[in-house]
């Protein structure tokens, strides 16, 4: 889910319990419910005339902003404040936008998580600021809003006639949608051939629901947070911001289409059945619709936080996600997009990763993933002529960029790809002392600066995912043997 979802089965002080086929049993201890006490309800503007409005008033409220700090800094003597970058991004501004969009969610968590994950490092800090404390609001539908959703999407008679229990309290909201735990009796396909399904015990599950008006009002979200963008004069010319947009709306589509995500929940656990520890959850279809899925409700830690597990499980954690990186691209050609920590569960008792949020999953064609498997190879060897060349097949560069920004695009390129440099074969990379990000940083300005042509579509949520896994393994203090890993792909081609 988007966004960058604060957690769509995940918040990071919910427990999960994994669940597997059932077979009788005498007694069964189910999972307590979850609860997050950050969260707080908050009625989301559904109407397309409702969201205007709140742009509206957004745009009203950040231009009177920039006037009064403009007063405020021609009368004032303190040097430090006058000498500030920009009237727009004030403190109070920054204070007005981050409640107004946390409350529209939708497009704004969208927009952030794009351009917080993938181009953290070229964002100004205040822009930076608005994007992450957006991300982390929690607000979600009050009461009225929820049965409302709830009645159309599965009748009015849901509570009663579909769900043992149900906490109208969600311990998780994001960009998207909210998720509730409920307990059910399971569905056929999850009780044991020989048990009588009515002798099951409940179930627990999560539901996720889509917000109101979200999906109806992409076009329109993406059009004013655009000319929001733009008044802050902030995001530099080599970011691409019309593309970006074209790309976030396109896959804010994607997750808002449940029966699509459903779907990629189903395909990615049938990928990932023959891979030793990493799991999908199970859907529930008798409670899954166009805005509503139903899936097993997991346990576990959100994998950055596995603070006690001792290090040589952190290296083969880190080597299973990696790998399930590279698979997920190279082989399966499709992955979940979405590398926030909290969307990969790690459950210590079965030693398994659990996968969720399946909103921006998406396909990779081979006409992609081939020649992008060549110049990660090239890259790791530092070859400087063939990285060149699938740079340009691939739409990374033109031919027509200067010596500068050749330079800067092939440093970039050649440190990202280090970890998988094959000499380095039988010997962990050790992430916890890597500095590949800092060292990229100090090529931005150049590219953004000589950048010719945007990046490919395919490389927002590509380098999203890999650059993810990459910090996820900085996070935990993995050692990874990287090049032996990728070896196996390079042999590909």
């Amino acid at each position: 889910m988007n966004e960058r979802i604060n957690t769509v089965l995940s918040p990071q002080n919910a427990q999960y319990q994994a669940t597997t086929p059932i077979a009788a049993k005498p007694a069964v201890t189910l999972p307590p419910p979850p609860h997050n006490a950050n969260l707080t309800p908050s009625s989301v503007p559904s109407s397309r005339m409702s969201r205007l409005f709140q742009y509206s008033s957004l745009a009203v409220g950040v231009s009177l902003g920039a006037v009064s700090e403009s007063l405020k800094r021609s009368v004032s003597f303190d040097a430090e404040s006058n000498s500030s970058s920009s009237l727009v991004l004030s403190p109070s501004n920054i204070e007005r936008i981050v409640a107004r969009l946390s409350r529209m969610r939708g497009a704004a968590l969208k927009l952030g998580q794009m351009l917080s994950i993938q181009d953290s490092n070229m964002l100004p800090k205040e822009f930076e600021n608005i994007l992450m404390r957006v991300q982390n609001a929690a607000n979600y539908m009050p009461d009225g809003q929820l049965m409302k959703v709830m009645n159309a999407e599965l009748g009015p008679e849901w509570q009663k006639d579909r769900f043992e229990s149900f906490d109208t309290t969600p311990f998780a909201a994001a960009s998207i949608g909210q998720v509730h735990y409920a307990t059910i009796r399971p569905p056929a396909s999850l009780t044991a051939q020989s048990s009588n399904q009515s002798d099951q015990p409940p179930l627990a599950v999560a539901v996720k629901i889509q917000y109101p008006g979200v999906a109806t009002s992409i076009e329109s979200d993406i059009s004013y947070l655009r000319t929001l963008t733009l008044m802050t004069s902030l995001l530099p010319r080599g970011m691409y911001l019309d593309n970006t947009l074209r790309v976030a709306k396109m896959e804010l589509s994607w997750e808002c289409d449940y029966i699509r995500e459903a779907e990629s929940m189903r395909r990615m656990r049938t990928l990932v059945s023959g891979m030793r520890g990493v799991n999908v959850p199970q859907v529930i279809d008798s409670l899954s619709t166009e805005k509503v899925i139903t899936s097993e409700f997991v346990q576990g830690v959100p994998i950055g936080s596995i603070d006690d597990v001792e290090q040589k499980k952190r290296d083969e954690i880190g080597a299973r996600m990696l790998k399930l990186c590279l698979e997920q691209l190279f082989t399966f050609r499709f992955m979940q997009t979405d590398p926030n920590w909290s969307n990969f569960l790690y459950n210590k008792e079965s030693d398994t990763i659990q996968l969720l949020d399946f909103g921006a999953a998406r396909e990779f064609p081979e006409t992609f993933t081939k020649p992008y498997l060549k110049l990660l190879k090239a890259a790791s060897t530092r070859d400087r002529a063939r990285s060149i060349k699938y740079s340009e097949e691939l739409g990374f560069l033109t031919g027509l960029e200067s010596e500068t920004m050749i330079n800067a695009h092939l440093n970039s390129l050649f440190l990202l790809a280090s970890p998988f440099d094959p000499a380095r074969k039988g010997t962990p990379f050790n992430f916890s002392n890597q500095n590949i990000t800092s060292s990229v940083r100090a090529d931005i300005p150049v590219m953004l600066r000589e950048r010719l042509t945007p990046p490919p579509d395919e490389s927002y949520s590509l380098h999203r995912s890999l650059s993810g896994s990459f910090l996820l393994c900085s996070r935990i203090g993995a050692r990874v043997d990287c090049a032996s890993l990728f070896a196996e792909y390079a042999a590909r081609v």
